[in-house]
């Protein structure tokens, strides 16, 4: 109850921070051809350890490439995509993904229990506050405080990210939220919490 407590607190002070995108989707389009090869064209990627970009919101997937183009956040893959992206251009990729649908996977069912157990209501034993406290009840985020959306995202990258937010190789996330959960989650949690996330909708 405290860890929702302090993300209930934490949302709208990373709110009055947080990047309002003000792109243009149509221009977004034009400009996402060089993504399509990891992220596809409609931001549904079918390379399960690259994101799907549909439906993220756009102050969310801002960002992430402002912080990728300052190399906050670690991609070296990344670092050259967004190199010579203005301002303007990144506005305008959020805004074109964030216009589309995501499409949901499924969960595996012999993990629907624990992962949907983490979640909804977290592990107390472990100190792992529940997922839907900061993403919500379909995994659909909280944009005004920049808590992604991750309902239908492919379980293999969102194993990748916790496990590289538990190792401190990711470290973009407000007051180290992130980090601190996954510190305390283990390799059968976050296999359990990612697979049901693929499926949530």
């Amino acid at each position: 109850m405290k860890k929702l407590i302090a993300c209930l607190i934490v949302a709208p002070l990373l709110a009055a921070s947080s990047v309002f995108a003000a792109g243009d989707k149509e221009a977004g389009k034009a400009k996402a051809a060089a993504c399509v090869a990891c992220h596809s064209a409609d931001g549904n990627s079918a390379i399960a350890m690259n994101p799907k970009l549909a439906g993220q919101s756009e102050t969310y997937l801002l960002k992430q490439l402002k912080e990728f183009k300052s190399k906050k956040r670690e991609n070296a893959t990344m670092y050259g995509m967004v190199a010579g992206l203005s301002e303007q251009d990144m506005e305008d990729l959020a805004a074109y993904y964030a216009s589309h649908t995501i499409k949901v996977g499924s969960a595996d069912e012999k993990l629907m229990k624990k992962g949907e157990q983490i979640y909804r209501s977290g592990d107390a034993s472990k100190g792992i506050s529940a997922c839907m406290a900061c993403h919500g009840p379909n995994g659909g985020g909280i944009p005004s405080a920049n808590f992604p959306a991750i309902g239908g995202q492919h379980s293999e990258y969102v194993v990748n990210q916790l496990k590289a937010f538990s190792a401190g190789q990711r470290a973009n996330d407000g007051g180290k939220m992130m980090q601190n959960i996954a510190g305390k989650m283990n390799t059968a949690d976050m296999e359990a919490v990612a697979s049901y996330v693929q499926g949530l909708q």
